[in-house]
């Protein structure tokens, strides 16, 4: 059978709300148990990250670094379909669990958020040293993609040469817009399982860290956008939410982006207003580096397809995995050996 092409993509029938759309991945769908293991890698700043890793069949086979979203990790839908995907290519692939979203609580007192790029920066600067002529594509899912926009914004023309495209799936482009939306309606609902989460491991490091304690407050937090003003926001620097939110969204960082990315989502999102979209349209009407596909329907992480709801075909993974596999053959065809005033990668990871 031959392989669909980019524009096949039929949402199933099955799934014509954007809540099923979006919540079908967490309770009907079905994933091949894919052979990984992780390894723990020191940081610099006196911390720790955990790498959940698929090998390659050799050092030199591309490879694909995902960047998860809000409390995801190795046990989300999509992981576990990339994986297969990265597997069946002949990739290697690598997924970094963002502080406290590992097998135990991080060291330090900060955590992860939508903003934060080092550990990201990090992860990219170690790979490209251990595998060299290994062409590495990004992928960050939600709350992921976010950060991805964000970085490859920041790195604009320094991006590193071996970086080959990057796939940002369901980005929450605008993040004040986003929480707000998101508590809408059935929206609560999402909030109720990501809090379910998200506080008690504030509470546990507020618990580790007593100079947070005056940060217990954030057990009266009912949405994301009051977890993001109790916690996230003075834990990370911020003045408040409205300001973590006007810095870290990728919005204003997509005319700086320079890597050929891909920005898939769907226009019934429920965790984005609609409208956010057409801004997107619009600044990528003006940078040759951005490729957008937002189909009408596909809810939050889902782009579930196919005719028979036995046997769906998920377009998402596929899709970033297409993408991300066409730039790695173009650049393996076009790779010429560094010159002496290029940048390395460590230079472009760690400028501006």
């Amino acid at each position: 059978m031959s392989l669909p092409s980019a524009g096949a993509y039929a949402p199933a029938w099955w799934l014509r709300n954007p809540h099923t759309a979006t919540l079908w991945g967490r309770v009907g769908r079905r994933e091949p148990r894919i052979a990984t293991r992780t390894e723990r890698w020191d940081t610099p700043d006196g911390d720790f990250l955990e790498i959940v890793r698929l090998d390659a069949p050799s050092p030199d086979a591309p490879r694909i670094l995902l960047l998860h979203g809000l409390e995801g990790g190795a046990h989300s839908h999509y992981a576990k379909g990339l994986f297969r995907e990265a597997k069946t290519r002949g990739c290697g692939a690598d997924l970094l669990l963002f502080r406290t979203c590992g097998s135990e609580q991080n060291r330090l007192a900060r955590s992860y958020h939508s903003g934060e790029t080092a550990d990201a920066r990090f992860v990219i600067e170690r790979l490209t040293a251990d595998f060299p002529n290994a062409p590495l594509g990004l992928i960050g899912v939600s709350l992921g993609a976010n950060v991805l926009c964000k970085m490859l914004g920041e790195l604009g023309n320094n991006t590193p040469t071996n970086l080959t495209s990057a796939v940002a799936i369901s980005t929450p482009f605008d993040l004040a817009r986003a929480s707000r939306h998101l508590g809408r309606g059935f929206g609560a609902v999402y909030e109720w399982f990501f809090l379910k989460s998200l506080i008690p491991k504030a509470l546990e490091k507020i618990a580790r860290h007593l100079e947070l304690s005056p940060l217990t407050s954030v057990t009266r937090a009912k949405t994301l956008w009051q977890f993001d003003d109790l916690f996230t926001a003075p834990l990370h620097g911020f003045r408040d939410a409205a300001d973590y939110y006007a810095r870290a969204s990728a919005l204003q960082y997509l005319k700086d982006i320079r890597l050929p990315t891909l920005l898939l989502s769907a226009v019934d999102d429920p965790f984005l207003p609609a409208d956010v979209l057409d801004h997107v349209r619009t600044i990528a009407q003006h940078n040759p580096a951005l490729t957008i596909e937002f189909p009408e329907r596909g809810g939050h992480v889902g782009f579930t397809a196919g005719t028979r709801p036995w046997n769906p075909w998920y377009y998402g993974e596929w899709r970033a995995a297409e993408f991300l596999g066409h730039h790695a053959a173009r650049h393996a065809s076009h790779h010429a050996p560094q010159h002496d005033d290029s940048l390395s990668t460590r230079e472009a990871l760690t400028r501006s």
